[in-house]
């Protein structure tokens, strides 16, 4: 029995928290210091695991897509840039306080909180009519509207239980800094909100230098910074965090063709890495950003509901044609079979890494019920996919002398040069069994006297705890073929 069908989902969530510091996937940052609300540390088990969904996405856009080149631009970038692309004037989240408790929220989040209530409560129509009510006000930047709904509907602070609202105002969401060496003489800068404005400065250099004609993509791994106000849900919403985004260039009056591909694409991958289709949906976007002209979040059901962990977007030529005009360098492509000059129109699929590996671990996490009611035991592992798990392998010799150790090490030598693995002799087989399955090692490789009599040992098998003997020398193609992101390439069209 999975464990969300036993206890609450607030409990679970909690519990996959714990184990998620327990054992060494995310730590909270500065945590001596009684820590930095909203910013993470992964440990060396989700380092791994976070390594992995990178190397992933990165092997999807580049190597599996022919039409698709990398990028790794600066986290700093020229100022001018960011009034370009928009985010100095209208990068913001509408913020609402309560006059009781202090506390402050983000107005459009209450009204999505109440909407998904809604749903829960078997009332679909009243939940897509107020998502449809909001996505209007805040198109209309009606932020007087806003606060009218939030009281009309009853939302309540939910420390001070009151609806003594102040008014809605919005709030920039940048990092600014100074560069030069003396204060006086600096200038403002800003730490990028996101990656894409690095993708679209280079398009052209990009495309020259990489000879590549339209359509193509260009894709990025970095890291983005934004002043959230309201940051929680472990690390769902970080101020410091991971974007995986791919812009594809196309042929003006393409793009929408492209976007319904790409909208396809990304949901076949979400449900390639493991993931039940009934536990992802697609979510339209009811108020459009100002440069698209078609949005949908992929969205996955957290413990605590129904959340985007992927957008893909319509972005017309609206980057493109800005920074032509705020830095006067032409963004033209000239097209040799149309034999035209045009600013392409762009697609763009925006990925967080720490929202996929939040994803991954909530979905992994397994709590298994066994026994009768005076006898129950409960087996707790992660179910990762192989190809994504931190440690693929553990070296498990039976006992601590007879050669076994020998042997066992010499197995840990061969195979940790294409794999992570682990080496492990401490305690009995059965915890050590129980150790890994609490980090999500899909594969423990028991070495007894058998394998010391026919060069065999015993794989045990993570997720049904079944064991099958095979030779050593048949252990590291088994791995490599378990263990390849192929396997997952196989389900992608």
């Amino acid at each position: 029995m999975a464990k969300n069908e036993q206890i609450s989902e607030n409990t679970l969530f909690k519990d996959i928290v714990s184990h998620a510091k327990e054992y060494g996937f995310v730590f909270q940052s500065s945590e001596i210091y009684d820590g930095l609300q909203a910013v993470y540390d992964y440990g060396p088990f989700g380092a791994e695991l976070k390594k992995n969904i990178k190397d992933l996405w990165w092997s999807t856009m580049t190597r599996f897509n022919d039409d698709i080149v990398g990028l790794d631009s600066a986290i700093f970038m020229h100022p001018d840039t960011w009034k370009a692309s928009g985010h100095i004037d209208s990068f913001n989240d509408p913020m609402i306080d309560n006059k009781d408790s202090k506390k402050r929220y983000r107005a459009d989040v209450l009204l999505e909180e109440k909407a998904a209530l809604y749903e829960k409560e078997g009332s679909p129509e009243k939940s897509e009519a107020l998502l449809k009510k909001m996505g209007e006000l805040l198109t209309a930047e009606d932020l007087s509207g806003v606060r009218e709904l939030i009281i009309s509907e009853g939302i309540a602070c939910p420390v001070s239980g009151t609806t003594n609202w102040t008014e809605v105002r919005q709030f920039n969401l940048m990092f600014s800094t100074q560069i030069g060496s003396l204060a006086e003489d600096s200038n403002k800068i800003y730490l990028r909100p996101e990656t894409a404005q690095g993708i679209f400065v280079n398009f052209l250099n990009v495309q020259k230098s990489a000879r590549m004609k339209v359509p193509f993509g260009i894709a990025q791994i970095g890291k983005a910074f934004r002043n959230e106000i309201v940051a929680r849900q472990f690390i769902f919403r970080m101020r410091e965090f991971e974007q995986m985004e791919m812009q594809f260039f196309v042929r003006p009056g393409e793009e929408l063709q492209w976007y319904q591909k790409w909208r396809d694409m990304r949901m076949q991958w979400h449900v390639a890495l493991g993931i039940p289709e009934s536990k992802l949906r697609y979510h339209d976007h009811d108020k459009l950003a100002h440069y698209a002209n078609a949005a949908v979040d992929v969205e996955f059901e957290f413990p605590f509901g129904f959340k985007e962990v992927e957008g893909v977007h319509s972005r017309t030529d609206f980057d493109l044609k800005s920074h032509q005009e705020v830095s006067r360098k032409k963004m033209q492509y000239f097209d040799p079979e149309v034999n035209k000059n045009y600013i392409p129109y762009v697609v763009e699929t925006s990925v967080g890494c720490d929202r996929l590996f939040l994803m991954l671990l909530c979905n992994a996490y397994t709590e298994e019920v066994s026994g009768d009611a005076d006898n129950q035991k409960t087996r707790i592992y992660l179910k990762f996919h192989p190809a994504l798990a931190p440690v693929k392998a553990a070296i498990l010799p039976l006992t601590k002398k007879d050669g076994l150790p020998e042997k066992g090490q010499e197995i840990y030598k061969k195979l940790k040069g294409s794999f992570n693995v682990i080496y492990e002799e401490a305690a009995s087989i059965g915890k050590r069994y129980t150790r890994q399955d609490l980090i999500g090692t899909p594969y423990c490789i028991a070495v007894d006297h058998q394998t010391l009599e026919d060069n065999t040992i015993t794989i045990r098998h993570r997720d049904t705890t079944e064991q099958e003997r095979i030779s050593i020398d048949d252990l590291e193609p088994f791995l490599q073929r378990e263990c390849s992101f192929n396997r997952i390439f196989e389900k992608l069209s």
